[in-house]
């Protein structure tokens, strides 16, 4: 099998017979019939899956997976692209805000350089994220708030859309976690990786309001990265060492210029058991980190290419 499509269903009916007939059609120029179209039902509250098997029926190359509940995109999307069976992995959203004619784009960049310079992933990048400025303010302070306390840069305004070769989805299906931000495990599975610019357009508001989108954030965070523990434990260590430089003045004060005993010793008691406090905390939560991501199981190294 040439190519796999994947996408996810949540609320997509009014676009599925499209996204299918525009997929087809996309494919068709490059592969033929040597293709396949995964649909993954996200627990969709509308007649999103219905279409999908009447599509199924019609034709056998569109693959459904039928979730047993709403898991959320990020897993639908795992759950799709472990199915996927083809040399090449085409993954975009299903509401047609990303185009599937993308497809022509992708694939020509992707096999354009051969050998050891092959790119394995070619991406989508938005020059400006769309909607409200609420919401462009919001996601371009995640995205560089989690590009600083992650492992590896998570580029700005990404979208769903990407095409990846085979061995690169094999690699990123080796990651074990439960618990992920799916841009977090492309960005750290490697590979030479290529984003491109696409125009993304808007079908509505977003479906995330304020606090699911702060509660979406600090999952992420604490989900991928242990820089926080580590800012923790910088953050008691720097408290307490001040202390200790303030304890020293106040000392030489009330000796040598009379400084009454009171606050100033008070506080800096305070500032410098509260110091050691933080920077326990910190050595703690680093230790926990580690735990934390031997439960993951990451792979400690994986290839791209093996020569032999």
């Amino acid at each position: 099998m040439k190519l796999s499509i994947v996408a996810t269903l949540y609320k997509s009916a009014p676009f599925l017979d499209e996204f299918y007939r525009r997929c087809v059609e996309a494919a068709n120029s490059l592969f033929q019939d040597d293709f396949e179209i995964v649909l993954v039902n996200d627990g969709s509250p509308d007649d999103s899956l219905a279409r999908a098997v009447s599509l199924h029926e019609r034709d056998p190359r569109v693959k459904v997976l039928d979730l047993s509940r709403n898991f959320g995109h990020h897993k639908a999307m795992l759950a799709g692209l472990r199915y996927a069976k083809g040399e090449f992995i085409f993954l975009i959203d299903s509401d047609l805000e990303e185009q599937p004619e993308w497809l022509a784009n992708f694939h020509g960049i992707l096999t354009e350089e051969r050998g050891i310079d092959a790119v394995d992933v070619v991406y989508g990048v938005q020059d400006k994220r769309k909607g409200s400025w609420f919401e462009k303010a919001s996601g371009a302070l995640f995205f560089k708030v989690f590009s600083y306390l992650s492992e590896a840069a998570i580029p700005e305004n990404l979208v769903t859309a990407r095409l990846m070769r085979r061995r690169y989805l094999d690699a990123l299906l080796l990651h074990n976690e439960r618990e992920f931000f799916i841009a977090g495990l492309w960005a750290v599975t490697g590979f030479n990786q290529k984003a491109i610019l696409v125009k993304k357009l808007s079908r509505g508001g977003s479906n995330y309001g304020l606090g699911k989108k702060l509660a979406f954030a600090l999952h992420h965070v604490i989900c991928f990265s242990t820089v926080p523990l580590k800012l923790i434990c910088f953050f008691g260590l720097g408290i307490a060492s001040l202390s200790a430089i303030l304890a020293i003045w106040v000392i030489l004060q009330h000796i040598f210029g009379g400084l009454a005993e009171g606050w100033p010793s008070i506080v800096v008691a305070i500032c410098f058991f509260g110091g050691l406090n933080f920077f326990g905390i910190g050595v703690l939560g680093l230790y926990l980190g580690k735990v934390f991501s031997e439960v993951k199981q990451r792979p400690n190294a994986i290839y791209r290419q093996i020569y032999d």
